[in-house]
Parts: structure tokens; C-alpha cells; sequence
């Protein structure tokens, strides 16, 4: 293996390309149009364009990696995670062109890749499994019966892929025909796979994986398990080893299955077999036959390099330890930082103010990131990931709460300060964190992220002065009147300039002295660290302290333009999508909550809901077209 195509972008990229140079290995970066400028182009030894923008025209073209692997002289390739990492066909083709496949072989992905297909065979080997239909009929009418006899309540699933896309829950009859429309077309639009199973629902289970590697020499081996419990849409947020709830009685039986799974499919490679866990009893879910997203929470856990441990596998070389060797040191934590707001709706942007946290020792941060950089739409959301490690679980988790706080990203909403919040939740912090944990608590979560009031005056100067700070010298005599909006809230301080950069501020009966520079706002002398970024129309996005505002500047907006009237009679685009479906009509009375469109947006399905019971004016919009954020969609009757 003397040169590495890396069919894949962002920050597994970028992974991938850091462990293959340690190992004096070349790679080949390939990119869509979008990505041309991107980190792991410029890191890798060479690149080669894709063309295109949409996965579909780029990192899904199998003909054109193969074309790029043949025309930089690449002799192997990594596929990463999602894309084409669990397509058999893609690693028969790169097999066939005479490539090394840095992966498990075609056949244990396609007897491993379908769900259906692993639980027939996890059931030959005494793996349990929850009770279920996976049979090929997908009729309707089939799933209708078999739901009967499963009974409810029940997941449908996408049979491939994953990701948390192509899944419903479903807990009456009613709900059923419904889902299975949204889960197949969630599932042909993400895996151009539109079959679906059924099994029941777990209302109340963890998420806990098994991390397991084979050679060809056939030894397989487990490095122990992940719990990746808090999941928002069925996609996980926090990963984290050991899970609070596993013994090491239950790690050993969780690991001889996971194993046996494995070695049943032929299995050669990294994977993951996940599990749901309630109690002591576990059941299969699926297994992932790449590389995890959450692999470096195994890393630190183990201190081996998983990315090495692929590439020597794909070499021919044998495992080298046995599971008797494998050691679990100390407690790990990953989040993923994604480009979201607290409502999980994903938002697209450009980067404008970037700054990592120090990384200290058992800190780690795989990301893609920089000032000036675009998330868009055509993409998953996911923009990095934070990971720590320490001795005890409680000093992993405040750890990386810590540098959540100190890590600074502006430009687009993104999960950072509610992440921090999650991992500060009493019930996180006890360990007891379940699959529901988010629909449990996150509206509690959320009202921890409002500001106090001295953040959003901090704030407020840091947008403010921005442009221009208070004058050093010959400062302005006159006070001056500010009003800047924030959320449902005004905020009017009237400020004037004292010399050496310093201000009086009055809000209200309070008086206060402040100064300002670059990065730091001084209130009665309490310090804010402050980051302010502009994002046009005269809305700021500000970061003072851990907390992060959107600000509006009205200070020269006629008055009624904070009152908000016209806003509560439009439904406008909250991101970057296609449209593809409308389900509102002119002069139609809606029920509040009833759905209104569906916009697809990286990779996922979101419905946007009538907010109150309303009458419907008029719809600006029809479905398959491109929707930009801000965009007018409908409007409602006063």
C-alpha cells in the first residue's frame, strides 16, 4: 500500500490522511465542487476533482472514484463512514479494478449491511434479537398483519443504512401506513433502498455498541462496548466508554456475540455491532461494517489507532494483539458538534469566526473547520467532534464541558452550549441517561441556555463596538441610544463614551460602567469573553462567555419593527432544501401542529407544522423546487 484514496470529506478525511502519512502511506483526496477548497483537500498529497455538488454527482459516483484511484495511481481506498462505506458493490468494483479495499469483504457486508439479513443470521448463532417481521414482501397489507402479531409498540426501519434515517416510531395501527411512507422515502432518498422492516419498540432502552476488529487470518477480537444513549431523531450526539450500565460479566457476553456475529459473516476489518440494552438483556440492532463515527472515544480508551489497525488488516497483517491484551484505561466522551439549532433543525452558512479550545492533555477535536469555510446543504450537519478522556467519568464529562464552553464558532446556529448542557443534566451526570432522555429533558435543557441578563448586555456592546470601539481619546460627550432584539426581548441601553475605551451605560435604573476590546467585555468589573460576528441585515451573532445570542439591531428601525406583527402571519424557510411536499391549501383551516410542508435538507426529512390554529392566505412555494433560508413559504390570515 504505497498511495491511499480517501472516498470520502470533512473531518474522517482528514483522520484517515493523518494516521496514512504517520505510516509514510500517500493519499488522494477526491471533492465535489463545494469541497475545492477544503481542509482535507489541502492536507492530502494530492486530489482530484468529482465535479458536482449533491452526493449523488460526487462522493456516490462509484465510475468517477474509480476513475480518480486509476488517474493519481492509488493502489488502495478507504471509504470512511456513510457514503459508500457499507455499498458491497462499491468494494466489489474497487477489488475487481485491482485496489486494495480498506474493509470487510463484499460478501459480510451484504450478509451484515441489510438489518434483515443480520438478524437471520444473528439468530443461527444465538445472538437475540428482538421479535420482528424481515421478510422480503413489503406490501403494505404485509406490514399491517405482521404489526398485528409483533405487536406495538414497534420501530420501522430502512433495512439499509443508517444514521437514524428511514426510521418511525410507531405506537398504534393507525400511525402505521403513515410511517412506512415516510420511513421508504426517507430510506430510497438516503440508501436508494426502499425496504423496510418492523420489530418492537423498546420504550425505554440504552444504545450499546461493540467494537470489534478481525484479521484474515481468522481472529477476531472486542474492544469493548460504547454507550451512545442521547440521540436526538434516532442519531446520536453523546458516545461515551465504558457505559455506566455495563458490568464487566455483561461486556464479556456482549463481546462473545458480537464476535460470534462477525466471524459468521467472514467478517475482516473494523465494525460495530450495536445493541439495545435494557436492564441485562440485550438484543441486536444492527451491525455498521465500517468504521463508526465514535471511534476515537475507542482510541482513548485503548490507545490504539483504529485507522492503523484498518490499513495493516488491509495490508494482510494479523491482529496484533489478542483480546487478552486489550486493555480499558481510564473513562472517554465524545459529542458531536453539529450545525444546528436547539430545536435539532439543521442550518446551513459560512463559517465566520472560528477558535479551538486549548487542548489540553485527554482533549481531542476531529473536525474540518475554519473561518471562512461553507456548510451546506448537501451534507450531513456534523461538523466535528469533541472527545476527552480522564481518569474517572466525572472528570471526562466536565472536561469536555469545559471546552464546549471555551470552543468558539459563529456564522450558523450550532449544538455547542446545549451539548454542555447535557453533559451538566443531573440525570446524564448520574450515569442513568436513556434512549428518551432528550424527549425527556430537553426542554429543561433548553431553559438552562437562556442568558442572564449581564450576558446579553456584554453582548450587546460586543455587536455594538464591534466596528468601532470606544474612543481611546476626544470621546464623544453626547449619549446615544441603542435597542437591539434578542429573541422576544428589547434591550435599550443608553451608552456614552468616557475615554480610554471605557463606557457609562444606563438599562433601565441600573447604571454601569463597561470597557471594551477585541475579545473582552468588562461590566462593574465582571469580564466577559466575547466573539461577535455579523451575519448581514443587521443581525449579529454574538458569543459572551459560554453563551451564544442572535442579536438584531434596531437602534435605527422604526419602532413597530420590533413588534414582530408581520412575522406571526408568515411561515418562512428555516434553512437550505428541497421542497417535496406541500400539504397546505389556500383558504384551508389548519390545526395547530397539523403539517404544512416537508423540506429535505441533509439527508433528512423535516415537516414544518402549523405553529397555532390558522387560516391559510397563500403558499409562495411548490413542491420539488429549492428553498433558500429566510425564504416566504406561506401565509396565514391575521
Amino acid at each position: 500500500m504505497k498511495r491511499l484514496l480517501i472516498a470520502n470529506r470533512g473531518e474522517i478525511a482528514r483522520r484517515v490522511i493523518r494516521t496514512a502519512h504517520a505510516m509514510g502511506i500517500e493519499t488522494v483526496a477526491v471533492y465535489s465542487e463545494p469541497d475545492a477548497a477544503a481542509l482535507h483537500v489541502r492536507e492530502a498529497t494530492t486530489a482530484f476533482a468529482l465535479g458536482g455538488a449533491r452526493s449523488a454527482d460526487s462522493y456516490l459516483r462509484v465510475s468517477r472514484l474509480l476513475q480518480a484511484a486509476r488517474a493519481t495511481g492509488a493502489d488502495a481506498v478507504h471509504p470512511g463512514y456513510g457514503f459508500l462505506s457499507e455499498n458491497a458493490d462499491f468494494a466489489q468494483a474497487v477489488i475487481d479494478a485491482g485496489l486494495i479495499w480498506v474493509g470487510p469483504p463484499p460478501a459480510a457486508i451484504r450478509a451484515l449491511g441489510s438489518k434483515s439479513a443480520a438478524k437471520a443470521l444473528a439468530h443461527l448463532q444465538g445472538v437475540p434479537c428482538l421479535p420482528g417481521y424481515f421478510g422480503s414482501d413489503q406490501q403494505e397489507s404485509t406490514f399491517i398483519a405482521e404489526a398485528e402479531r409483533v405487536g406495538f409498540p414497534l420501530m420501522v426501519k430502512a433495512v439499509a443504512g443508517g444514521g437514524g434515517r428511514g426510521m418511525r416510531l410507531v405506537t398504534d395501527a393507525s400511525q402505521l401506513p403513515a410511517a412506512l411512507q415516510g420511513a421508504r422515502s426517507e430510506a430510497l432518498a438516503g440508501f436508494a433502498n426502499g425496504d423496510l422492516l418492523i420489530e418492537r419498540a423498546l420504550l425505554r432502552p440504552r444504545h450499546v455498541e461493540v467494537q470489534v476488529f478481525a484479521d484474515a487470518h481468522g481472529h477476531c477480537i472486542h474492544l469493548g462496548e460504547r454507550d451512545c444513549s442521547v440521540q436526538r431523531r434516532h442519531q446520536k450526539i453523546v458516545e461515551e466508554s465504558p457505559s455506566p450500565a455495563v458490568s464487566p460479566e455483561l461486556r464479556e457476553e456482549l463481546g462473545r456475540c458480537a464476535v460470534a456475529l462477525a466471524q459468521a459473516a467472514g467478517y475482516v476489518g473494523a465494525g460495530t455491532v450495536e445493541f439495545l440494552l435494557e436492564g441485562n438483556a440485550f438484543y441486536l440492532m444492527e451491525m455498521n461494517t465500517r468504521l463508526q463515527v465514535e471511534h476515537p472515544v475507542t482510541e482513548a480508551l485503548t490507545g490504539l489507532d483504529l485507522v492503523e489497525w484498518q490499513l495493516r488488516i488491509a495490508r494482510g497483517e494479523a491482529l496484533p494483539l489478542t483480546q487478552d491484551q486489550v486493555q480499558l484505561n481510564g473513562h472517554a466522551i465524545e459529542v458531536r458538534l453539529c450545525a444546528e439549532d436547539v430545536h435539532y433543525t439543521p442550518h446551513t452558512g459560512r463559517v465566520l469566526h472560528f477558535v479551538e479550545p486549548v487542548l489540553s492533555k485527554g482533549l481531542r477535536f476531529d473536525h474540518a473547520l475554519e473561518a471562512g469555510c461553507e456548510v451546506t446543504p448537501h451534507y450531513d450537519a456534523m461538523l466535528g467532534k469533541l472527545i476527552a478522556h480522564a481518569p474517572t467519568r466525572a472528570e471526562a464529562s466536565e472536561r469536555l464541558a469545559h471546552a464546549l464552553d471555551d470552543l468558539q464558532l459563529l456564522g450558523l446556529p450550532t449544538n455547542r452550549a446545549f451539548l454542555a448542557a447535557c453533559l451538566r443534566h443531573p440525570v446524564f451526570k448520574a450515569g442513568d441517561a436513556l434512549i428518551p432522555f432528550l424527549a425527556e429533558h430537553g426542554d429543561s435543557i433548553r431553559e438552562t441556555l437562556q442568558p442572564p441578563a449581564e450576558a446579553v448586555l456584554a453582548a450587546v456592546l460586543a455587536a455594538a463596538f464591534h466596528q468601532r470601539p470606544p474612543a481611546q481619546a476626544l470621546p464623544c460627550p453626547f449619549a446615544r441610544s441603542l435597542r437591539w432584539q434578542h429573541g422576544e426581548q428589547v434591550v435599550e441601553p443608553v451608552v456614552r463614551e468616557t475615554g480610554h475605551g471605557d463606557l457609562s451605560v444606563a438599562l433601565g435604573e441600573r447604571s454601569a460602567q463597561a470597557s471594551l476590546n477585541t475579545d473582552r467585555v468588562v461590566i462593574d468589573g465582571m469580564a466577559w469573553p466575547v466573539a461577535a460576528a455579523a451575519l448581514g441585515n443587521g443581525r449579529w451573532q454574538v458569543q459572551a462567555g459560554a453563551h451564544t445570542l442572535e442579536l438584531t439591531d434596531l437602534s435605527l428601525a422604526p419602532r413597530e419593527r420590533a413588534g414582530g406583527a408581520s412575522a406571526a402571519r408568515e411561515l418562512r424557510a428555516p434553512f437550505n432544501g428541497k421542497l417535496i411536499a406541500v400539504h397546505a391549501e389556500a383558504g384551508v383551516i389548519i390545526a395547530k401542529g397539523a403539517p404544512l410542508l416537508v423540506i429535505e435538507s441533509m439527508k433528512l426529512e423535516h415537516t414544518l407544522a402549523a405553529p397555532r390554529d390558522l387560516t391559510v392566505e397563500g403558499i409562495s412555494v411548490t413542491a420539488g423546487q429549492q428553498v433558500a433560508p429566510g425564504q416566504l413559504l406561506v401565509t396565514f390570515s391575521a
